[in-house]
């Protein structure tokens, strides 16, 4: 509060707390949670799963309204069309997102152990950008050790490039944005004819190579022949 010292004119200001210049509280909660989960391994490259090379059945942990979800849906379709998405419907931003995350991962692995011949094989956590406030949820302990504790590789896609979060450190892969954690998911299926395209023609190529030195090779053999008669 702004107080006056009667007796010499002079202003007092008396704050009940201080913070370092331009790092605001969420920031440093930021930094603390951190260095929290950093000194306990959940960052440790060695807890990374691999992704799996083409997944038949993707699950999409975001908001069903929010521009990142459509943004993911147009990616994978234009990249590999006859994907099974799953879209896990949560909050991204207020109070409610943080345990809505948590649940929509349970609900994955629920989904996995009830229905294995229909496993869901990635799932992508994220979403569109926003201010630290709007992404703060990302953050959120409870989310950092649910994306750990999941048995499901996990790309975490939150935000713009610029924008780093706790989930991004915990998962098996940090996407820059939603997009290309699609981008991420699956191979073009152009890129995939193109090339058995390839590996046929040098298939064939070496198949006849290897046929003319065996055609070479008998008929070398044939003329060391001796007439029986």
């Amino acid at each position: 509060g702004l107080t006056i010292y009667e007796a010499r004119g002079d202003y007092q200001m008396v704050s009940d707390t201080a913070e370092p210049l331009g790092t605001g509280a969420l920031q440093l909660a930021f930094e603390q949670l951190k260095q929290k989960l950093q000194a306990e391994g959940l960052f440790d490259p060695k807890h990374k799963k691999a992704l799996p090379t083409l997944p038949s059945r993707i699950g999409l942990v975001t908001s069903p309204t929010g521009a990142a979800v459509q943004d993911m849906l147009n990616v994978l379709n234009r990249r590999f069309s006859n994907r099974h998405i799953f879209i896990l419907p949560t909050s991204v931003q207020g109070d409610k997102a943080a345990p809505e995350i948590v649940s929509a991962l349970q609900n994955a692995e629920e989904w996995n152990q009830t229905h294995p011949e229909r496993a869901i094989e990635v799932l992508i956590v994220g979403r569109g950008g926003g201010s630290l406030e709007d992404l703060w949820p990302f953050n959120e302990e409870i989310v950092a050790r649910a994306i750990f504790q999941c048995s499901i590789p996990i790309i975490s896609a939150v935000g713009h490039e610029i924008d780093v979060t706790i989930s991004d450190f915990v998962a098996d892969l940090r996407a820059p944005t939603p997009s290309a954690a699609a981008e991420l998911v699956v191979p073009r299926k152009e890129d995939l004819l193109n090339l058995i395209d390839h590996q046929q023609i040098r298939l064939l190529t070496i198949f006849k190579k290897h046929l003319t030195q065996l055609r070479l090779h008998l008929g070398h053999l044939s003329n060391r022949l001796v007439d029986p008669k």
